[in-house]
């Protein structure tokens, strides 16, 4: 009877330590996983935008089945260190055996679970601080699916440090298109402005779909160039209303936008859900490695309004006028003077782009040009809050620069100032000619 016993409690002993060993790993590293990031929120598939939005939902990766889609997950961590990975899956059918590739280091990992499970991928030694790309590919299926993943899962000493990602369903729309990031001017406080000259030069291959690389700001709108698809680029052009409105349906009629005129072939219409105003855009495609001059003017006009207007220049067109607008309720010079570089489309958040900005002047009323040499450097609320570190900006080639998205680590501390070495050529405009 006692050696009975004595066999039951080694079998129990030995039982419990097969348990404990089960969750370790060959190295026995026990697993925490600590840090849950959505999937949703925080995914693409590589190099294919249609498919992002076919396969990447709100609620994470679904109706997966080509084992040529590649999943890609980005988060970023503070701290060098060891990190356990893992993710939270299923697959509806069959087995799926998947590589797993986390900055180049690759595992391999066999899905058959039914329900959805908190997988263990592997431990992850030596491991740097900043952004990471998580791959997730389908070398082998057995069934129609690929699998279902809604989590990434961390653990191990990094996971104690600070984690950056798209965390709340509510943030995803703007935390998936990115930081945007701004240039806003220094200058002259004691005059009259009365036009905002600029220049934009978009390095080769840093024109994405989806950007927005804004010249001339100014209080109360924008003016420069986005790509629109692979097919279509335009000069845009906007005003707010006084009115504050996403919905332009509101506007009282003594707030709306006027329309005074516009160039050949510019479409002008209301605008809204950004504020609302008139809008106004000429498709042109414009081309990466190749400068463009914007010149806005903004002058006082009748009952309490100005009127602004905006010229576009590329070399085959020469000065072109997209339109001009008056704004009510408003009787003032330019103000405010800004660019900035704005990513408008959640299936692209993930990839890189840059632009030059290039010899900046105001001209006064008393009819003399001021160059602009100074920048503060500002990123928006999705920067602001913590949830993307790709942004940057600078000067380069004696232009200010500035980048977004991609996922990259060196990123620029904001509320800087950008200074860059005076040109002392102002521009050469005949502004009789473009009245």
């Amino acid at each position: 009877m006692v050696k009975m016993c004595f066999s039951f409690l080694v079998f129990f002993i030995i039982t419990i330590a097969c348990d404990t060993v089960s969750k370790e790993n060959s190295e026995n590293v026990v697993y925490d996983f600590t840090t849950r990031i959505p999937a949703g929120g925080n995914s693409w598939i590589k190099n294919n935008p249609g498919k992002t939005e076919a396969l990447v939902l709100d609620t994470g990766i679904h109706n997966w089945t080509s084992t040529d889609d590649v999943v890609q997950i980005y988060f970023a961590t503070s701290e060098a260190g060891n990190l356990q990975l893992g993710i939270k899956s299923k697959v509806p059918e069959g087995t799926t055996e998947l590589k797993v590739i986390l900055d180049g280091d690759s595992r391999e990992i066999s899905l058959s679970n039914l329900e959805y499970q908190d997988i263990t991928i592997g431990n992850f030694e030596n491991v740097t601080p900043g952004y990471h790309t998580l791959e997730l590919i389908a070398t082998q299926k057995s069934g129609a699916y690929v699998a279902d993943v809604t989590e990434v899962l961390l653990g191990g000493s990094i996971a104690e440090s600070q984690i950056t990602f798209i965390k709340e369903p509510e943030n995803f729309y703007f935390g998936r298109r990115g930081p945007s990031d701004h240039l806003n001017f220094t200058i002259p406080e004691d005059k009259d402005l009365l036009y905002f000259y600029s220049e934009i030069e978009v390095p080769e291959a840093e024109d994405k779909i989806g950007s927005y690389f804004m010249a001339d700001g100014f209080n109360y709108g924008y003016f420069g160039i986005q790509v629109n698809s692979e097919t279509e680029r335009r000069v845009i052009f906007s005003v707010w209303s006084p009115y504050t409105t996403d919905d332009p349906s509101e506007i009282p009629e003594d707030e709306r936008i006027i329309l005074l005129d516009k160039g050949a072939n510019v479409y002008a219409s209301e605008f809204g859900n950004e504020g609302s105003g008139g809008h106004s855009h000429l498709k042109y495609n414009w081309s990466a490695e190749t400068t463009y001059k914007f010149l806005l003017k903004g002058e006082p006009s009748e009952n309490n309004s100005t009127d602004y207007t905006a010229y576009f220049y590329a070399p085959e067109l020469e000065w072109q006028l997209i339109a001009s607008f008056r704004r009510p309720k408003t009787a003032s010079y330019l103000k405010g003077f800004y660019s900035f570089l704005e990513n408008f489309s959640p299936l692209t958040g993930n990839k890189e782009r840059k632009a030059l900005y290039k010899n900046q002047w105001v001209y006064d009323t008393s009819g003399s040009w001021t160059e602009i040499t100074e920048a503060k450097f500002t990123v928006d609320s999705t920067a602001r809050a913590g949830r993307r570190l790709d942004y940057s900006g600078g000067v380069e080639q004696n232009s200010f620069y500035l980048r977004n998205c991609g996922f990259f680590s060196d990123n620029t501390e904001p509320d800087i100032f950008f200074n860059r070495t005076s040109l002392n050529t102002s521009p050469q405009i005949d502004f009789d000619d473009l009245d």
